[in-house]
């Protein structure tokens, strides 16, 4: 099979289509039934993380279709019934689909998306939106960890070559883009997204040349405009710096054109920084940017600055790319409710790890704010529930559920989960890729606490929950208590 003749909507696991088959069996394919999406940790123990992949992973809901080859392929594998093969072969996804808005600041543990729509059409969304959630997520978070380490200096996305893949390096450019990073070296991101592209010279272009001048010179005629130069191809001080300054003042200058910036890729980035910058000034060269590549992350970005590296902008690769440090955003696709005599009825998943145990029932997600607009705690409520700030609101810490909490009149509550796609169509359009940026932006600067975006430490964001909806998270809790009581009495006995 050529790859070019895949389908995408075959990028669900096996199990899914099991299951799904075996709904067709029990009589519950048309069930009706709520799942969410959420995570349960921050990469590299971070305060928040940035909610990025809706766009594709709503496309691709939207865009799910089997076609006759990918039917014979599963007939071929003498598991399913005809009917549920008749099924796939008209199958549309004819639920609804509640989210966050592509850029929120999300925590764990809340519902960012929510899929409703029968036991049958259900089954087969989780891997793929797991696939594209967790990855662009992860890749946003990690890119504006980066930027804030950067302090204002400007970054671009070099990772392609160390992506995963050809999607993840494309799709990992945009959510680097709605983190902050301000270009790519991707081509194809550039072109689908509108991202501004940057690249500068390889040391492959610097070696066909008979000297690092001549490499330096060619390149100058061919953009005198953006002449941004890799001079660590031979020896940074005694060769490639002195022949940039060279090209300024030889070919650039006479021209009315300026030396844009220099650039290194390898050796002590720190000492190497301060030392062209003394030389580039003594130069006359004070308006030469020092541009710094080299398996950068925030870690050594932080490091740099702080010996006082001489630098005026990054270009980050594989670290920002495949989120070296913490590679997985670790979001899963679970069961809140399912519809029983035509009322949604919750579920919920019980662990000996309490981490584990989910939110049940069809539910809403409040960010609240203080008098300041600053964003004090998510909220969860079921999902009919108004919250009224105009009075003191009583609320429970499910961590410390005996304090007695409450809401001060004049803060104020926004939902964050919207209706996306109702009865298979999308009712609400998504923001341009600028505006989703800008969004995150918006919020770390205004709304989020400088405290949660730290790297050390950082405080910990409250999700607390309405009291009715404390309450019936507990009495079904209880309630499976009560069931596993009478099954460990039962082998008891």
């Amino acid at each position: 099979m050529e790859f070019s003749q895949h389908n995408d909507g075959m990028m669900i696991d096996f199990y899914e289509l099991t299951m799904s088959n075996g709904f067709f069996s029990s009589g519950k394919a048309s069930t009706k039934a709520v799942f969410d999406v959420f995570y349960r940790h921050n990469p590299d123990h971070g305060g928040f993380s940035i909610f990025a992949g809706l766009g594709q992973a709503l496309e691709w809901i939207l865009n799910l279709r089997f076609t006759g080859r990918d039917i014979d392929y599963l007939k071929s594998l003498h598991t399913f019934k005809p009917e549920f093969l008749e099924f796939l072969r008209d199958f549309r996804f004819r639920g609804e689909v509640r989210a966050f808005d592509e850029g929120t600041i999300m925590y764990p543990r809340e519902p960012v998306i929510t899929v409703i729509g029968s036991l049958a059409e259900c089954m087969f969304l989780e891997t793929a939106v797991l696939a594209i959630i967790n990855h662009q997520s992860l890749i946003a978070t990690k890119a504006r960890r980066m930027v804030r380490a950067a302090q204002g200096r400007p970054i671009a996305d070099f990772g392609a070559r160390r992506a995963h893949n050809l999607d993840a390096a494309v799709y990992g450019a945009r959510a680097a883009y709605i983190g902050g990073l301000v270009a790519t070296s991707t081509v194809e991101a550039g072109e689908l997204f509108g991202i501004p592209v940057s690249g500068t010279m390889a040391h492959s272009w610097i070696m066909s040349f008979d000297s690092e001048y001549d490499a330096f010179k060619a390149y100058a005629e061919e953009y005198p405009d953006n002449t941004v130069l890799l001079i660590d191809t031979y020896d940074v001080m005694r060769s490639g710096l002195p022949n940039a300054i060279r090209l300024a003042h030889e070919y650039l200058e006479p021209n009315g054109k300026r030396l844009k910036a220099v650039r290194i890729d390898s050796g002590d980035l720190a000492y190497l920084s301060k030392k062209m910058r003394h030389e580039l000034d003594k130069a006359g060269l004070k308006d030469c940017g020092i541009v710094l590549t080299n398996s950068l992350d925030e870690f050594t970005v932080n490091s740099l600055l702080t010996q006082g590296a001489e630098v005026n902008s990054f270009g980050i690769g594989e670290r920002l790319i495949t989120a070296q440090s913490e590679p997985i955003l670790g979001g899963v696709y679970k069961m809140a409710a399912i519809e029983e005599g035509g009322v949604m009825q919750p579920r919920i998943k019980i662990s000996e790890s309490a981490e584990k145990i989910t939110n049940p029932g069809l539910k809403q997600v409040w960010r609240i704010y203080n008098q300041d607009h600053k964003a004090v705690a998510d909220l969860i409520s079921h999902d009919t529930e108004t919250v009224d700030l105009t009075h003191n609101f009583h609320y429970i810490d499910p961590v410390n559920p005996w304090r007695d909490r409450a809401f001060a009149p004049g803060f104020e509550a926004r939902p964050l989960q919207h209706l996306y796609v109702k009865d298979g169509k999308q009712v609400r359009e998504q923001k341009p890729l600028k505006e989703i940026r800008q969004f995150v932006i918006e919020q770390l600067s205004n709304e989020i606490w400088d405290e949660e975006q730290r790297f050390e430490n950082p405080h910990v964001h409250f999700l607390d929950m309405t009291p009715d909806y404390y309450r019936m998270k507990m009495e079904l809790l209880e309630k499976m208590r009560q069931k596993v009581a009478k099954i460990t009495d039962s082998f008891a006995g």
